[in-house]
């Protein structure tokens, strides 16, 4: 029986049911039919002050049992992260007649109920209770900017794929505020906006921003298909574009098209908000993306450099996750369980050209670009000691395991590498690729042809890893069955740099740091020595990464405690540095005092190795494949 006529099977098993029977603890399947009637959901986010949104919604509906869900399966998030936690105030209604719901013990996110006969609609009316403060969640309402991600204000019926289900939405702004979306707007009245009737999928995956200071830009003038970047700020200088800068985002879309090669989508909108209260986020979108950044994106420019591969990155999920994307992640509505195991592509590769996009575009410098490649490997090289416990695959899993929250033992326990060390995999496939044509072709043409030579749809174009072992096959014949399952499977110390290797280059240390690696402590506000002792602090001399098995591991420091003073004088970060520089020819310990909470304790640090930096340095009498990675592609 094939898998979706089983699943229409335990539909009809289910609706035949008693109430209580009917509502299975696991997600019930969608039946690929339309759901009858359009839903209208109605957002009020006119409330800044209170961070409330608003929600009245009108479903269609007919007699019988029905579940509602609350979204928890997100795209983008390959995990099940829905914020029921902020649902509040939830009533149901049919006219006058108030309708008893019951929320599924198994199952938080679903809400039963039973439409009684002769009801064709049932009104919902609820509040989204959004952060007040990050302690609670990412802030998405301030004085000046909003963001409204249609998944967490709306509740929909099981048994219908998301594709299926017709929503006409609005959106109500505080007064005089601009809005941005990928959505098609019918029409405004006064701080009202209605957006024609759409899909359910395509409604949650398009986000709206909305702010008192708005700036929209062209980013492809002349272009066939629109690309708008829409920046909101939290004051009028700050959405300022000088035209230099500019003319970097116009050619970083550029240099996008010219890698993927297609272009899926029949508009696309950066949502951009460089602001110090509204909560960060990079989000992948079919026709747009969420950003948002510290206050000084443009204002700037010069400081905050490590933070411009974001658009990058995020422009090339387009392609890489939602036109083309891995089959076990596809799930017909939000409450089906989704599967990582492909997110060394999904993620990976996307990481891999966000940043040579970057470097393509001049949005990063070439030194900027090898700075950071040197802190990626170098950080996976000695500060990953878990790569001899736990394989690249296993970290994939990682979104479903814990949340984004900081960890004990990052070093040990690792994290979500799959970005970073799929990196470096997508980097070595490069080189190799490069090796065995005899530089005639790269990474560029798979890309070219796995994301950007199919047929343009409005649904996904889903694979799986024997897809991409043809298509890399294809473009340089090799094992790359055996040799993607070696990087993804094996345990191993050290990182993986057979990339910067057979691309004429080595991972090497300086007692000076890169200007990268300047600029991430000059913007984070850190003092960071990852790779002399093993610890980073924040700007109240707090320790927030201790690196297994380094000097300060091995002395007895953690994370939380708070240095006081070095070899004798109060502690600042250039005071620290200078101690493990004098270190190194003294060849005494160096001495810290530190505090963990109410108690004080003196710590002997045996450490003589000096400041060490990370830096990529040629090999001699190799070919210098990672400049040629980099090198532009567009003219102007």
């Amino acid at each position: 029986m094939g898998v979706l006529r089983f699943a229409f099977v335990l539909f009809a098993v289910a609706l035949a049911l008693p109430i209580d029977a009917a509502y299975p603890a696991t997600p019930l399947p969608a039946r690929d039919a339309d759901y009858p009637g359009t839903i209208e959901l109605h957002v009020d986010a006119s409330d800044i002050g209170r961070r409330l949104f608003r929600v009245r919604e009108n479903i269609p509906v007919r007699p019988g049992p029905l579940t509602l869900y609350y979204p928890q399966w997100l795209p983008g998030a390959h995990a099940p992260r829905g914020a029921i936690d902020q649902l509040a105030g939830l009533t149901i209604t049919a006219g006058t007649r108030r309708i008893v719901w019951t929320r599924d013990p198994a199952d938080v996110y679903a809400f039963r109920l039973q439409v009684p006969r002769g009801v064709q609609q049932l009104e919902l009316e609820f509040q989204v209770a959004s952060p007040q403060n990050p302690d609670q969640g990412r802030v998405v309402m301030t004085p000046e900017i909003l963001g409204v991600q249609w998944e967490q204000v709306l509740l929909y019926p099981a048994g219908h794929p998301a594709s299926r289900i017709d929503v006409t939405a609005s959106l109500t702004v505080p007064a005089g505020w601009q809005a941005a979306t990928s959505l098609d707007s019918e029409r405004r009245d006064g701080d009202r906006i209605l957006y024609r009737t759409t899909s359910l999928e395509t409604l949650v995956d398009s986000p709206a921003f909305a702010g008192r200071y708005w700036r929209q830009e062209d980013l492809d003038p002349g272009g066939n298909v629109p690309v708008r970047l829409h920046v909101f700020a939290d004051s009028a200088d700050e959405v300022v574009i000088a035209p230099d800068q500019l003319a970097i985002h116009r050619k970083l879309v550029r240099e996008a098209f010219l890698v993927f090669g297609s272009k899926p989508f029949e508009r696309y909108e950066f949502l951009l908000a460089t602001s110090n209260h509204f909560g960060g986020i990079g989000l992948e979108h079919r026709r747009s993306s969420e950003n948002a950044v510290r206050s000084g994106y443009f204002k700037a420019w010069d400081r905050t450099v490590t933070r411009r591969s974001l658009l990058a990155h995020e422009l090339s999920h387009a392609w890489n996750g939602k036109f083309v994307r891995p089959a076990d992640l596809w799930t017909p509505h939000y409450n089906m369980p989704m599967q990582n195991s492909l997110l060394w592509v999904y993620e990976g590769q996307t990481q891999f050209w966000g940043q040579v996009l970057s470097a393509r575009s001049g949005l990063w410098s070439e030194e900027i670009t090898r700075g950071s490649l040197a802190a990626l490997a170098a950080n996976l090289q000695e500060r990953r000691q878990g790569r001899a416990w736990r394989p690249l695959q296993d970290t994939t899993l990682q979104p479903v395991i814990t949340p984004r929250r900081p960890l004990s033992w990052v070093s040990w326990q690792r994290t979500e590498d799959y970005y970073d060390e799929g990196l470096l995999l997508w980097l070595a496939a490069d080189a190799r690729i490069r090796e065995l044509t005899g530089d005639t072709r790269s990474l560029d043409d798979f890309t070219r042809s796995f994301f950007g030579g199919r047929r343009i749809t409005p649904e996904p174009s889903l694979y799986m890893f024997g897809d991409v072992v043809a298509a890399l096959e294809s473009i340089a014949p090799f094992d790359w069955s055996g040799w993607l399952r070696a990087q993804l499977d094996s345990t191993a110390t050290g990182a993986p740099l057979e990339g910067f290797e057979r691309a004429g280059w080595r991972l090497a240390f300086s007692e000076t740091p890169t200007e990268f690696l300047q600029k991430i402590d000059e913007v984070n506000e850190t003092t960071g020595l990852s790779y002399s002792l093993g610890v980073v602090l924040d700007k109240d001399a707090r320790f927030t990464d201790v690196v297994w098995e380094s000097p300060a591991f091995k002395a007895g420091l953690t994370i939380s405690t708070t240095l006081v003073a070095v070899n004798g004088r109060a502690y600042t970060g250039p005071l620290l540095k200078e101690a493990i520089s004098e270190a190194k020819t003294s060849r005494r310990p160096i001495e810290l005092l530190v505090r963990v909470g109410d108690r004080f304790q003196t710590l002997s640090i045996p450490y003589f190795e000096g400041l060490r930096y990370p830096v990529l340095e040629r090999i001699e009498g190799t070919t210098d494949r990672l400049s040629a990675l980099l090198r532009a592609r567009s003219t102007g």
